[in-house]
């Protein structure tokens, strides 16, 4: 409240009033008299009684007991001031702090003149409900009786929470001893139409605009309450929040979507992308009003707003919209927003609407915050918003619709040109022809245009301006004439133009608030640094005039965004001149203001306009300053939409031979582990300092440097998908490292043991699996001998040891030897991170995520959930934490947890475990193609296996296709590394191609898997022998299928000689490897059986049949958990080929069997073996109907 709009009104009684627009007065009804009533109304400490009269008027001691008061007379002089946001209360809980100031009779006395009251109070919303009544409970001891009442005179007082006006006082309550006052509420005055139409009248749309109360501290500055500072200059009138511009038409089928969305109960989440100025915001802002206009609780979301004060939406007793701009930037509470509105109850409307520039990475962070947000998104409608205008005529029509509406704001600007006849300037441009724009053209540039166009008529553009200029940058011609008005009105004759665009253009790259964080900025600028504090002063007032904040003495900024960074970019295109931008990055900035620098700086050397100098400037000035523009360079270019300026800094760096090996190392060591934007230089500076220390004078075969940085070039070519080189790097590593080890093992054993390590993942990605167990089982050797003499130290190595211990032992078919490594890992990780959890938290997850491939492979699905949901937990935590080191763990974590649950019949679980992880990996792979497409391609596997389950083999398919083109793409590049990905991609493609009946096309999918891996199994038998078995099983699948489908035998002999090859092959590699193999062997021998069964020759069959039952039966009898199901599918099948020789009895046998196995199996897991059992009892009768033989 301010005391300038604080008024004496007198009508049929003397009462208080407050000024809500520039001659409007609010006040109570019972105290001015009906609609027409004369008035007389006087500040409080002022001179001048004026006339006024009553132009609305409510019921006096009615609900709506308030009136509007019109000061009539000529002689009235208002006050400054900003049009009045009303509040709403939209909780129940009680205890919401008020103020009231007006002029009762108590606080007056005998022959002085007119005094003032200030009470405060508390409004508990649950009090005066019914009756539409706020009652403010007052915090002082009420005053002494006076006539009827001591508050006599104070009917018609505004009442404010913060900084909105919730009320009028309308009486003195009965039964309260003076210690509360009636309040009218604002809800209710603005729910008349008269009510609205008068304050519109008088205070424009602003001021009939009402907010919540107890959510304003909640609102950033699009909300109402936020739209109180006036326009100063011209690019202030483009902003969306002020409006001038009427919401065109164009949007009507997207806005009645959002409506129906907003009618839903429950929680929804929508996000509106466009490009910016395509008027996201305006349209959120028209969605917002009609909503508002439903009684609907709006809130923009201050980006700094604490995630603890977002408890009280929660409360929120009406449907809820929550608007968050800038989403993309704001992944962390958008998060915390959806975590707090899926824990509340009830099934009330609570909306979250998102706006962002684009749809990509940052949307797929969301999900990684917990698995109800992950709810929330995966059912968000998500639309690109288009250009607002079609075709030529909706352009020109919003052309001349926003040159009007600019021509009526512009005669508020307090400038050069205010006096100048806008509208006649309005006739005059649109008597011109419409300026020709392009198909997809923003409506910010349209408006842009039509701004300027008419700013032109007052002061038309020079014909001396050279090069090629944007619209931009004519909105910048004007801010600098209204720039050097305004200065000139606070005293900065000695500042020109030239200077006033540094200081503004230091104020956008460092982006102060105002206050002293002002003050320190402006001594940076040149030429103020030797200009006295006087100077400075009246600078930070100019800049403050220019582009106010919320609250006095808070600075905002030049905007809109594209403005600003067109200013930072010709400043730094112009050579004439000294550039402040290179000035400032010469300073000791703090990390946060020398990434903001880069960050405006990189996207306005993006407009294309500016040509290649502004980035190439801003990459000499990284080069310039190594230590501090060039480090910080790395984290701005993980979040910029074009870093190239940036990575080329790091790119010369990296190729410049004068680049002291001490800065590459501290770049080096300023990389993220992982990230996808930089997995690129971040290799090419690893293989430059391995360059370095070759030749640094110290022998290669024992420089301990370059085995160091040969290790780090190993991890960094892995991650970008080139294991033969990662594979020559490590192991000459490793080779240094033996070396040196030899000579000093107290220095050089643990360096040893790291590269050995390194060296069996190499080793395992291509393949060679023994040659891996042996490298690790000796790296764990030495960790563990390590960790006996120094176990603080070297405890974390061992258990990374163990878990690529229990990995290799795995490869091989060791899966007992494997668990027990993986378990000892578990225990060693999880005692760390319960030390420090934010060291080994996310080596935990990755013991948890082994230890569940372990648990599954011996057929303990339940306990390997268990520890899957652990790790994705963990994972989904670290990701919402720091998202581009850990989305892609996260995204692993899913991918094993979908077949954890798919183990457990859990189906549909584990499709949205598989979808989500599949988002993610597409969100990298886009980012960074080379490293995360293969990961992307096999997540897309499982998503067809996990919709195959679920019966929807369309949409099955096509996810597989969508795998099998990724793999052959890589396939074509890289064919030593990715055919055997396409080969299994193609097994895959088979099998969802014959589920939905297209035999033909499945039989060509698995025939060409089968030559690859024909001909990688030439090549490299160890590694490829046992995925053409698997092929050749599933061409034999497909041929038989294809039989049936033709009503034909179709290629029966192509069929089994294919299960006979594959047959051999697994006998082949059990004999060499049988914990490895002996299963795939009997899954062969059972597929034989039965293709054998199909060309009559029934003893081969049962000879096949037998041998697979007994080794399923000796599997069994060591892991039951794992080969029960087996075993009892192959007795079903021993039945089979008994009932066909006629041994019918022993036949019933062995169905008998496969039944309590699978009973047993269905007593742990209800329902997953209910088809199998059925099945068992379909042959039981099948063998009991037959003649005895």
């Amino acid at each position: 409240m301010r005391w300038e709009q604080l008024l004496r009104v007198t009508g049929q009684q003397a009462g208080s009033g407050y000024l809500i627009a520039p001659r409007l007065v609010l006040s109570s009804a019972h105290v001015t008299g009906g609609v027409g009533a004369a008035v007389r109304v006087f500040r409080p400490g002022a001179s001048g009684v004026y006339a006024a009269r009553v132009l609305w008027c409510g019921t006096p001691g009615g609900r709506d007991d308030a009136a509007l008061v019109e000061v009539t007379d000529p002689q009235w002089v208002p006050p400054a001031m900003r049009p009045v946001v009303w509040g709403r209360t939209v909780t129940h809980q009680p205890g919401i702090a008020c103020r009231s100031w007006g002029v009762p009779d108590f606080a007056q006395h005998e022959g002085g003149a007119t005094e003032l009251a200030q009470p405060t109070g508390r409004i508990n919303p649950g009090a005066g409900l019914v009756g539409n009544r706020y009652v403010v409970e007052l915090d002082a001891h009420p005053p002494a009786q006076l006539g009827e009442s001591p508050w006599s005179g104070i009917s018609g007082a505004a009442v404010y929470c913060g900084d909105l006006l919730t009320g009028v006082v309308a009486a003195d309550p009965a039964h309260r001893a003076h210690g509360a006052l009636d309040v009218v509420p604002a809800y209710v005055l603005l729910n008349s139409d008269r009510f609205r139409e008068v304050v519109t009248s008088h205070g424009g749309e602003a001021g009939s605009g009402w907010a919540p109360v107890e959510l304003q501290h909640l609102s950033d500055r699009h909300s109402p309450t936020r739209t109180a500072t006036a326009p100063a200059t011209p690019a202030s009138l483009l902003l969306a929040r002020r409006a001038i511009v009427k919401f065109r038409p164009g949007r009507e089928t997207l806005l009645d979507q959002l409506l129906e969305w907003a009618k839903a109960p429950g929680i929804g989440v929508q996000l509106i992308t466009g490009a910016g100025g395509h008027g996201k915001t305006r349209l959120a802002h028209h969605f917002a009003g009609q909503l508002t206009d439903q009684k609907w609780t709006v809130l923009w979301l201050d980006p700094h707003a604490p995630h603890t004060d977002l408890a009280v939406l929660a409360q929120v007793v009406t449907s809820l919209l929550v608007i968050i701009d800038y989403a993309e930037s704001r992944v962390g509470q958008v998060q915390e927003l959806l975590t707090t509105l899926a824990a509340t109850t009830g099934d009330r409307s609570m909306k979250v609407l998102l706006l962002a520039r684009t749809h990509g990475d940052w949307w797929n962070e969301i999900p990684t915050g917990s698995d109800d947000i992950a709810d929330l998104t995966d059912t968000a409608a998500i639309t690109e918003l288009s250009a607002l205008d079609p075709d030529p005529g909706a352009r020109a029509e919003s052309y001349r619709a926003a040159v009007e509406a600019f021509a009526t704001a512009l005669p508020g600007l307090p400038g050069p040109t205010q006096a100048h006849g806008w509208a006649e300037a309005a006739d005059k441009v649109l008597a011109a022809p419409v300026p020709e724009f392009v198909e997809d053209t923003s409506v910010l540039t349209v408006q842009m245009t039509a701004l300027t166009a008419l700013l032109d008529t007052s002061s038309p553009p020079s014909s001396a301006r050279a090069g090629a200029r944007g619209i931009e940058d004519r909105v910048l011609d004007h801010e600098y004439r209204y720039w050097g008005h305004i200065a000139a009105s606070h005293g900065l004759t000695s500042l020109d133009t030239p200077a006033l665009k540094d200081v503004v253009a230091t104020t956008a790259v460092l982006a102060p608030t105002g206050g002293a964080e002002l003050d320190e900025i402006l001594g940076w600028v040149p030429e103020l640094a030797e200009q006295p504090l006087l100077i400075r002063n009246r600078t930070r007032a100019w800049l403050t005039s220019l582009y106010p904040g919320q609250e006095p003495g808070v600075f905002t900024g030049l905007a809109p965004d594209r403005v600003a960074e067109r200013l930072v970019g010709r400043l730094m295109l112009d050579r004439t001149r000294p550039c402040v931008i290179e000035h400032l990055t010469a300073l000791p900035l703090t990390d946060t203001r020398a990434r903001q620098l880069l960050t405006v700086c990189t996207r306005a050397a993006a407009h294309p306009i500016l040509g290649p100098m502004p980035g190439q400037r801003l990459t000499a000035w990284c080069r310039t300053q190594p230590d501090t523009m060039l480090v910080h360079a790395i984290e701005v270019a993980t979040h910029v939409e074009n870093p190239t300026p940036l990575t080329t800094a790091l790119d010369d760096a990296i190729t410049d031979p004068t680049t002291p090996t001490t800065v590459l190392i501290t770049l080096h060591d300023s990389l993220p582990d992982t990230s996808q934007a930089l997995a690129e230089i971040a290799t090419a500076m690893t293989e430059a300092l391995v360059r370095r220390y070759r030749t640094d004078g110290t022998p290669p075969e024992t420089n301990p440097a370059l085995a160091g940085s040969l290790n780090n070039l190993a991890n960094r070519l892995g991650d970008l998908g080139r294991p033969e080189d990662g594979l020559a790097a490590i192991e000459e590593a490793t080779r240094i490292r033996r070396a040196l080890a030899q000579q000093r093992p107290d220095t050089y054993r643990p360096a040893l043991a790291g590269s050995l390590h390194n060296l069996a993942n190499r080793l395992g990605a291509l393949g060679r699996h023994e040659d891996g167990l042996a490298a690790i089982e000796e790296a764990t050797r030495i960790h563990r001998a390590l960790a006996q003499q120094q176990p603080d130290t070297y405890r974390p190595a061992l258990a990374m040891s163990l878990n690529n211990l229990a990995n290799r032992l795995g490869d091989l078919g060791r899966p007992e030897d494997g668990l027990a490594a993986s378990e000892e890992a578990t225990r060693i990780h999880r005692t760390l991170a319960q030390q420090r959890p934010d060291t080994y938290r996310p080596a935990l997850a990755m013991s948890l995520h082994n230890l569940a491939v372990r648990l599954g492979d011996l057929g303990r699905p339940e306990d390997g959930l268990a520890a899957s949901e652990e790790a994705t937990r963990i994972h989904r935590t670290l990701a919402q934490q720091r998202p581009d080191t850990y989305r892609p763990a996260l995204a692993t974590s899913l991918h094993n947890l979908a077949n954890r649950l798919g183990a457990l019949g859990r189906h549909e679980d584990g499709l949205a475990a598989i979808e989500e992880a599949t988002r993610i990996r597409r969100a990298l792979a886009q980012q960074r193609p080379d490293t995360f497409l293969p990961d992307l391609a096999m997540s897309l596997n499982n998503l067809a296996n996990r919709l195959g389950v679920l019966g929807r083999h369309e949409d099955g398919l096509a996810a597989i296709e969508e795998a099998t083109r990724i793999r052959r793409a890589l396939a074509q590049q890289r064919p030593d590394t990715y055919l055997s990905a396409l080969a299994n991609s193609l097994n895959n493609l088979a099998v969802q191609r014959g589920d939905l009946g297209r035999h033909e096309d499945g039989l060509a999918a698995i025939e060409e898997a089968t030559r690859i891996y024909r001909a990688l199994a030439r090549q490299r038998p160890d590694t490829h022998l046992a995925a053409l078995a698997t092929s050749l099983n599933n061409l034999a699948v497909q041929l038989g299928d294809l039989a049936v489908q033709r009503g034909d035998h179709g290629r029966p002999e192509d069929g089994l000689a294919a299960i006979e090859e594959a047959t051999r092959i697994y006998r082949a590699l059990a004999q060499q490897r049988p914990d490895t193999y002996l299963p795939d062997l009997a899954m062969s021998l059972n597929n034989l059986a039965v293709q054998l069964g199909d060309h009559g020759r029934h003893e081969d069959g049962l000879a096949a049949i037998e041998e697979g039952t007994r080794m399923y039966r000796a599997l069994a009898q060591q892991r039951p958990d794992t080969y029960l199901p087996d075993l009892a599918t192959s007795l079903h099948n021993l039945a089979n080929r008994l009932g066909d020789l006629g041994r019918h009895e022993d036949g019933l046998a062995a169905i008998e069997e496969a039944t309590r196995i699978f009973q047993r199996l269905n007593e742990r897991r209800p329902g997953q073996y209910d088809a199998a059992i059925e099945r068992g009892e379909r042959v039981r009768s099948w063998l009991t109907s037959l003649p005895d033989s």
